[in-house]
């Protein structure tokens, strides 16, 4: 028996999303920073095994949108109740409630299995802990309560287990090989900007995108050429910093991370270029990916 499907995985920003995406794929196929809205994209991951195949999908954090970019991104999370066999509801210790109403109307009366993940129980006590299960336990009697800590690793395995417990049987739906439904590029992209939102502030972060123009892959090399977008002239000289200084860490901070993941030598050209406005431009979101 071979049993395969969807595990959509969704919450509020920074309740570890992706931290726990990675924790089950053994590979850091989200970026993870302590900024809010860290994951634009919804990134699917695939684990396999002899008699299963679980394609897990990180999503955005469910925000209220401000802009075109955000509006796109709530649209990635839309697309993840429609073809989830396995809802992932995500919640950290303290939480109180989704900041969406409708979404959680939609989690409430779900028809598929809802697993309920209280996150971060490494930073609470067994009191504050048995006060949050019941609490959840009342607000989504449809779900099964699982106490987490993604980033130690606590209770991980079981969910993982109880997910493969859950999916329907069927064949694989991708190749036992594939590990993402990604392109190359789009990992390198994610890898850069992971450096600019741990080493800039304020605005910037949410300002940039990158655009991978060149990937070359040799025997023992990939080079590499990508442009970081900014809206305003301003934003640039940030980027670039004093003599070039703040772009080149970015730069070498990136290299160590792709040389890990794609376990070659990288060479890794960096450019800094104005695109005014592109979060509030159809055109532009959809060469970037955001609007299908």
């Amino acid at each position: 028996m071979h049993k395969a499907g969807f595990v959509n995985i969704i919450g509020n920003p920074n309740v570890g999303k992706s931290t726990l995406m990675n924790a089950f794929i053994g590979e850091k196929l989200s970026i993870i920073t302590s900024k809010a809205q860290t994951t634009r994209h919804r990134i699917l991951g695939i684990v396999n095994g002899d008699d299963f195949q679980v394609i897990l999908s990180d999503t955005p954090g469910i925000i209220k949108p401000a802009y075109e970019l955000q509006e796109s991104m709530m649209d990635f999370v839309k697309s993840a109740f429609e073809d989830a066999d396995v809802l992932l509801y995500m919640v950290e210790i303290g939480e109180q409630e989704l900041k969406d109403e409708a979404f959680f109307n939609k989690i409430k009366s779900s028809k598929i299995p809802v697993l309920l993940l209280l996150n971060k129980i490494d930073k609470s006590d067994q009191q504050k802990l048995e006060e949050q299960v019941q609490l959840w336990a009342a607000k989504v009697p449809n779900a099964e309560i699982f106490a987490i800590s993604a980033l130690e690793g606590f209770q991980v395995t079981e969910v993982f287990n109880r997910i493969i417990e859950l999916l329907p049987e069927s064949p694989a739906f991708y190749p036992k090989d594939q590990l993402t439904d990604k392109p190359e590029r789009f990992f390198v992209n994610e890898t850069i900007r992971e450096k600019i939102l741990l080493h800039y502030k304020k605005e910037i972060p949410y300002a940039v995108e990158i655009d991978t123009e060149e990937f070359f892959e040799e025997d023992d090399i990939i080079r590499m050429r990508s442009v970081i977008m900014v809206e305003r002239d301003t934003q640039k000289g940030i980027i670039i910093g004093h003599k070039g200084s703040a772009l080149k860490r970015v730069g070498i901070e990136a290299r160590k991370d792709l040389e890990k993941f794609f376990g070659k030598q990288i060479h890794l050209e960096l450019y800094v270029k104005v695109n005014k406005n592109w979060r509030s431009n159809q055109r532009q979101l959809k060469r970037f990916g955001y609007n299908n």
